[in-house]
């Protein structure tokens, strides 16, 4: 055994206990699988936590449905990142989806993925799936006016991601997005990254008419409060009616009551969107 360690800032991190299952060092960055006794298998990605089998359907939960119920009638999807293919398996819980697109830069997360984390990966090779191992933001150029929705699961804005948090890039998204097309983004924690959420909530408010933002509680990433931010043009996507639809989800976190109260936030993090 060992202890891993994330260091959410200079002072402060998250301590596991572990077994190293395996390490990869792809083209792009390092991949570790860890087996833990309190979070089953972890993936980690440059010494950063991107999902375990323990808490990871909070993170897709809250990622894909609040999206997805908001637009009339999602059928194209887009996932810019995850890799490890939670925010697909979420999507094609939803009827209307009739195409998914995964545009992931690394194809040694996917492999890892399907290898070590099956039921975090179960839906990647679902007919409806199409994979592309391309970098997000180039893949872009590719399909305008096409998507329903799409989904910015990305990692931390360090290195190759950092342009993924870019007005430049939001507006490439929206080019992407069919008229009522919308925009769902993680943003980070409130609390620990606060500059790196202020500035993607500034960005992105530059691009969409609409903008709302939300939270979720994932004990693996920093402070445990993470932030997620919803975008349209055409779509009041804070004020959208909760579909019946909801209860019909199965689902372990998200459900019609979070659903209802999806935009309420703690004050301080009022003051900090207000300042964006």
């Amino acid at each position: 055994m060992i202890w891993f360690t994330e260091y959410w800032t200079e002072n402060v991190g998250l301590t596991v206990k572990a077994t190293e299952v395996k390490k990869i060092k792809s083209k792009y960055q390092e991949i570790l699988i860890l087996e833990t006794p309190e979070f089953g298998k972890m993936l980690v990605i440059d010494g950063l936590i991107q999902t375990t089998e323990r808490d990871e359907y909070i993170y897709h939960e809250m990622l894909v449905h609040p999206g997805l119920l908001a637009h009339p009638n999602p059928e194209r999807v887009l996932i810019i990142g995850g890799g490890d293919g939670g925010s697909v398996r979420e999507a094609l819980k939803h009827p209307s989806v009739k195409e998914v697109h995964l545009c992931e830069i690394d194809e040694e997360v996917i492999i890892a993925a399907e290898k070590y984390l099956p039921t975090i990966s179960e839906k990647l090779r679902d007919p409806k799936v199409k994979i592309f191992i391309e970098d997000g933001n180039a893949f872009l150029e590719e399909k305008k006016n096409y998507y329903d929705v799409i989904f910015l699961d990305s990692s931390d804005p360090v290195g190759a991601s950092e342009v993924l948090f870019s007005k430049e890039f939001y507006e490439k998204v929206k080019a992407s997005l069919k008229k009522d097309g919308i925009m769902v983004a993680q943003t980070e924690s409130p609390i620990l990254q606060e500059e790196y959420f202020k500035k993607a909530i500034s960005q992105i408010k530059k691009v969409f008419r609409n903008v709302g933002v939300y939270l979720a509680f994932v004990p693996t990433y920093p402070s445990g409060m993470w932030s997620f931010t919803i975008a349209s043009d055409y779509i009041d996507v804070v004020n959208t009616k909760r579909p019946e639809k909801v209860k019909e989800l199965k689902t372990k976190y998200f459900c019609d009551s979070i659903y209802d109260c999806l935009f309420s936030l703690p004050k301080f993090v009022q003051d900090i969107i207000n300042k964006s």
